[in-house]
């Protein structure tokens, strides 16, 4: 079973990006599951949320404490050690920066997937909302699932125009995705 936890804030779709990636994981046909958890419910406070997949059922209900992959919406998080508590060794992580970094965040990670996301977002849908940008880069990165599959789980949460946008920041999410490798430590 491989578990990731997604880290944003109130108003930026983590809640919703660990849905759809989710359901892109089922179109796969893997099994998963995906829950938020919520501090203060409002814009801007900090949201978690939580998907496992694997080849088999999963029953295990409970926050992921020590995920191998975390996704890092709002860049100013990344700034918190609190962020990569638990990250197993040779974690993935992805994350919204605007350039490339100089140094791994945390001695677990092994390979990062760094993203201009809201510089995509901006470009492709008009506003700040980076989730599905994001999911085109973790596509990327770590090769779990297909870029068909994240934008197949779309078509469940938008439709037209707001559909297109999305499709196409995702594309370039996962197109513009600088992936850096870390020596294990």
């Amino acid at each position: 079973m491989k578990e990731i936890r997604v880290h944003g804030r109130g108003g930026q779709g983590a809640v919703v990006a660990a849905q759809m990636l989710a359901v892109a994981f089922v179109k796969e046909g893997k099994y998963a599951t995906s829950f938020p958890m919520f501090g203060g419910e409002r814009r801007g406070a900090p949201v978690s949320a939580f998907v496992r997949f694997d080849d088999k059922p999963i029953r295990l209900r409970t926050q992921i404490y020590y995920p191998d992959c975390l996704i890092i919406i709002d860049p100013m998080l990344s700034r918190s050690s609190t962020v990569f508590t638990g990250l197993k060794p040779g974690g993935i992580v992805i994350m919204n920066f605007p350039r490339p970094l100089k140094e791994s965040p945390h001695e677990n990670v092994e390979v990062m997937g760094i993203v201009d996301a809201t510089g995509i977002a901006l470009a492709e849908i008009g506003r700040a909302i980076t989730n599905t940008c994001i999911l085109g880069a973790l596509a990327r990165t770590t090769a779990w699932l297909t870029l068909d599959s994240i934008l197949e789980s779309f078509e469940a949460y938008f439709s037209g125009k707001v559909l297109d946008g999305n499709v196409r920041c995702a594309t370039r999410g996962f197109r513009e995705t600088d992936i850096m490798r870390f020596g294990g430590k």
